[in-house]
């Protein structure tokens, strides 16, 4: 049996083969949850995220380019998929540092409510970044991720990753400031 390419697999998916979307899955199942456990060790969010990538692969299938490899594109998805999910859960939570602080009276209801008026604007400033800073921004400030991670995680030399995240900051202060005004 002649094995098939992605490109002729995505071709059959998107006529209605459903098989040749399994198939696609299995050939790429360990990459995307290679990805998704860059971003959690957790083995239930891993999970999430996998299956979400799986799911936002599958309904942009049509708008897959040919050109690049299957691969590079579906771990980008699962990239931004992931990004995503952390990115709600850390909104969604509240570090102890803020209960206590905010329970310790150490700082009014006033300033608790600054700061996560603060962290909401500098999260929306972030969205509006465009993709290749918004990225490393958030890998290296949220994830925790060293340039040299960054750098190898993307593909991408660290000299390009410390200017993204140059630019990409430079950037969020202009979108910071023009929220102020």
């Amino acid at each position: 049996m002649i094995k098939k390419t992605d490109n002729e697999l995505v071709t059959e998916c998107l006529n209605g083969n459903n098989d040749a979307f399994t198939e696609l899955i299995s050939r790429y199942k360990r990459l995307i949850y290679s990805v998704a456990y860059k971003f959690s060790s957790n083995t239930e969010d891993v999970n999430d995220m996998a299956q979400d990538a799986f799911i936002k692969i599958y309904k942009s299938l049509s708008r897959y380019d040919s050109q690049y490899k299957f691969s590079t594109w579906s771990v980008k998805v699962t990239t931004n998929i992931c990004l995503d999910h952390v990115r709600r859960k850390k909104l969604n939570s509240v570090s102890l540092d803020e209960i206590e602080n905010f329970t310790g009276c150490n700082d009014s209801p006033e300033d608790y409510y600054l700061r996560k008026e603060h962290s909401q604007m500098l999260m929306s400033a972030i969205d509006e970044l465009p993709e290749i800073y918004k990225e490393p921004i958030l890998m290296y400030h949220q994830q925790g991720m060293s340039y040299k991670e960054i750098s190898e995680f993307l593909g991408k030399p660290m000299s390009i990753i410390k200017n993204r995240l140059f630019r990409g900051r430079h950037a969020l202060r202009g979108l910071c400031d023009a929220t102020l005004v």
